[in-house]
């Protein structure tokens, strides 16, 4: 429809532009489809700012392109060029000014085309104006990335936003600091304890242990689901899923070495997104490695969890990590942390407070080194609950189950025994 063709429900919204200002959707729902932007900005600042919104990992499905001169230029290039799924018009009009430029960009908006006006004009009735001509979205200036991210989300409603699953990467400072078992445990915990649908995918094809940690046969799960990138959807997925309890089900890697794995990056991104409406929980199991398509799972992730070792390698690898995912991720937390293996004995080791105080983030938990019980779970293809029911490493695979989901209704046991407090308290100082 064109913009002018309003309809009764857009005619009728009365929020006020400071409340649609301050309103926001929570980041771990929301999902943008594939769409082309352009934005027209009078000002530099707006310009950058939706520059940096095009950035952030919620907007990887999107094409922008933003350029100077507010609605007289977008209305002028729209002359000659068909009109995008979205044009953002930034603009410091006045009132009537701003109106009569809309009025002239509606003549020249194909059907479809949603408009997203920001301006300096706080004023209802000009509100309600804005609306009545068609304009999906107001923004009052000065805009914010993440508030031009939750307005665009917001235009596509619950098609797009609040029905997807929340992707949980699980990745290791270092090989070998137990970060599949990590993601294993905690996925195992989520379905368990918390009663939540959960895929784990191991994306460690040649040498997933998923499979023998729940004492499964090794499919090509993974495989086929990247290699069907053309025809997968939820009916195929659940074809090649395993179940591992009432609530987990797993994707596992072939663990093979017949063939070689040369993991296309825009297949995995189309698993991701079948998967995520599968479920509420997603977690991937992320290989040892740094290629193009793992760099962009794990930016493009909800939510980061980095295992380390207590060493120097495991010390300048966190470093790296966190620096990177920082500045990929501007808008989102930064990744949560567990040390993994503490008190190995006759290792030499980093100190708690020392290696937390280098990498500048808390730890969500810090894990005791057990040889017994881990190897025994391993062995008996079992997670580590099903082992024992009852030691720290119970009770931290909880927190950082609680830490990730958000939920706080998980029935803990035992806890003021163990977990990151007590570990710390033992060397000698309280967490800052």
């Amino acid at each position: 429809m064109r913009m002018k063709d309003v309809n009764q429900h857009e005619r009728d919204r009365s929020l006020s532009c400071t409340s649609l200002a301050d309103g926001t959707i929570a980041r771990e729902s929301v999902k943008i489809p594939r769409i082309v932007i352009h934005a027209f900005c009078d000002s530099a600042d707006a310009a950058a700012a939706i520059e940096q919104a095009a950035a952030d990992r919620l907007m990887t499905r999107t094409h922008v392109a933003v350029q100077l001169g507010g609605i007289v230029t977008a209305t002028e290039l729209y002359q000659n060029t068909p009109t995008p799924d979205v044009v953002i018009v930034q603009s410091h009009l006045d009132p009537q000014a701003y109106l009569a430029g809309i009025d002239r960009l509606a003549e020249v908006c194909y059907t479809g085309t949603k408009v997203m006006a920001i301006g300096e004009v706080n004023d209802i009735s000009f509100y309600r104006e804005l609306m009545r001509r068609g304009v999906s979205e107001y923004i009052l200036g000065p805009i914010e990335p993440v508030l031009l991210i939750s307005s665009v989300a917001r235009m596509y409603g619950e098609a797009y936003s609040g029905k997807f699953g929340q992707v949980h990467a699980f990745i290791g400072a270092k090989g070998g600091v137990g970060s599949s078992t990590l993601s294993h445990n905690v996925g195992w915990t989520i379905a368990r304890e918390l009663g939540s649908n959960v895929i784990m995918a191991d994306l460690d094809l040649p040498f997933g242990t998923a499979g023998l940690d729940f004492n499964l046969d090794a499919n090509q799960g993974v495989a086929d689901a990247i290699q069907a990138t053309s025809r997968l959807d939820e009916v195929l997925l659940d074809r090649l899923l395993q179940k591992c309890g009432e609530h987990l089900s797993l994707l596992s890697a072939p663990a093979a070495l017949e063939a070689t794995y040369d993991v296309n990056e825009e297949a995995v991104e189309q698993l991701i997104e079948v998967a995520q409406k599968s479920a509420p929980f997603l977690i991937l199991d992320m290989p040892h490695l740094w290629t193009k398509w793992a760099k962009k799972t794990v930016v493009a992730a909800t939510d980061i969890v980095i295992t380390a070792a207590p060493d120097l390698a495991n010390l300048r690898n966190t470093k790296s990590l966190i620096h990177v995912l920082r500045h990929a991720r501007p808008h989102d937390p930064p990744p949560k942390l567990v040390l993994n293996q503490i008190g190995m004995t006759k290792r030499p080791e980093i100190k708690v407070n020392d290696f937390i105080k280098a990498v500048d983030i808390q730890p969500t938990a810090c894990i005791p080194f057990d040889a017994h019980l881990f190897g025994t779970a391993s062995n008996k293809g079992q997670v580590v609950a099903e082992a024992s029911t009852k030691g720290p490493a119970i009770n931290a695979f909880r927190e950082i189950a609680d830490a990730i989901t958000g939920r706080q209704g998980m029935k803990r046991r035992n806890t003021a025994r163990f977990g990151l407090r007590n570990l710390l308290g033992r060397a000698g100082r309280k967490p800052t």
